[in-house]
């Protein structure tokens, strides 16, 4: 069974396969011209990968990203995505979008539904975002693995909003973490624990300490920053082990994106936890100038949890074969790389 890398970049999709996970080849581009920020896989069809696009919707591929639809839903649909997000187990899709909106579809995108109590928020009409040329959007969705009902939202730049009744009515999850959440992790074996990777700088704010990530016993109700030593206060990838949730992996970089165009670059590191999001270590060896840049990506091998990819904006791939404690990159290069899941097939 070949091992397959569904990447969405700044202009398309690219597909890599593997035999063994280790040698790649680059097998198929697609959409190409438009921004894809994220791409889904459903766990029970791994061919079948979906694209959310930043101005023409969702898109399907059902043979390995070899060709691509968009299923035909007029105007009533999401239209530029920021997230997507497949809930195999109620043939559920999700698409967040710019401007805020959050979309369900139940018929493989045939057909979306709005779901509108997110603008029952008084909240979410005053979300704004620091970049004239970017809306408001919803950065990340989550659904809890246990309860297809509870879903969050993460609004850039807004905290979270979450529906524990599949998307009817919403409520704001604001307290003392970083309000520029990128990424939502939710314990498939305890449904309490909830864990972000944000932007780490509202401490300016006086609403959080300034940390890069935060997790929740409580669905939410209250969060604590975790025990972190390092300079880094950004971040964005966050996975959790598929066999055990207490192992986590994230990246780190210091200052904002703007920032790094400074000699020393993002100064990223990569950091694993194996109690749940309180202490983290860092895991760089092998990286060398790679910390230069960033990895918007972290990608665990579901059928070989100890190999861990992590894949940089700027387009190189790093793999790990031991858990990132020793990191090698690999040969191929994809420029422009926003998001990127791995299947077997």
């Amino acid at each position: 069974m070949d091992s397959v890398l569904y990447i969405g970049t700044d202009h398309g999709v690219v597909t890599l396969q593997s035999p063994d996970g280790r040698s790649w080849r680059e097998e198929h581009r697609g959409l190409q011209g438009w921004e894809v920020p994220k791409v889904a896989v459903d766990p029970e069809a791994p061919n079948c990968v979906w694209a959310g696009t930043r101005g023409d919707g969702v898109w399907l591929s059902e043979d390995a990203g070899e060709s691509w639809r968009k299923p035909s839903y007029g105007k009533r649909g999401p239209g530029k995505v920021r997230a997507v997000t497949v809930d195999s187990g109620n043939d559920r899709i999700y698409a967040g979008c710019e401007p805020i909106d959050v979309f369900v579809s139940e018929d493989r995108g045939r057909n979306w539904t709005r779901l509108d109590g997110v603008w029952d928020v008084p909240f979410v009409a005053t979300v704004t975002y620091p970049v004239a040329t970017v809306e408001p959007h919803v950065r990340d969705i989550a659904v809890d693995p246990n309860d297809p009902d509870t879903i969050y939202a993460a609004l850039q730049v807004g905290y979270i909003v979450r529906s524990t009744d599949g998307g009817e009515t919403w409520k704001l999850l604001d307290g003392a973490f970083d309000c520029d959440v990128h990424t939502i992790a939710i314990d498939p074996t305890n449904r309490d624990h909830v864990v972000l990777a944000t932007g780490g700088h509202d401490a300016r704010q006086g609403r959080a300490p300034g940390k890069a990530l935060y997790a929740s016993d409580d669905r939410g109700a209250t969060w604590r920053p975790a025990a972190m030593n390092f300079m880094q206060e950004y971040s964005v990838p966050l996975v959790m082990h598929p066999r055990d949730p207490r192992i986590l992996y994230s990246a780190l970089a210091h200052g904002q994106p703007s920032q790094w165009r400074r000699p020393t670059g993002a100064e990223s590191t990569i950091i694993r936890s194996t109690d749940g999001g309180q202490q983290w270590q860092q895991l760089d060896s092998g990286l060398g100038e790679a910390t230069k840049d960033f990895p918007e990506v972290l990608i665990l091998d579901r059928e070989q949890p100890d190999r861990v990819y992590a894949a940089y904006r700027q387009g190189q791939i790093y793999a790990s074969e031991d858990g990132g404690e020793s990191w090698a990159p690999l040969e191929l290069r994809v420029s422009g790389i926003a998001d990127a899941k791995l299947a077997h097939v």
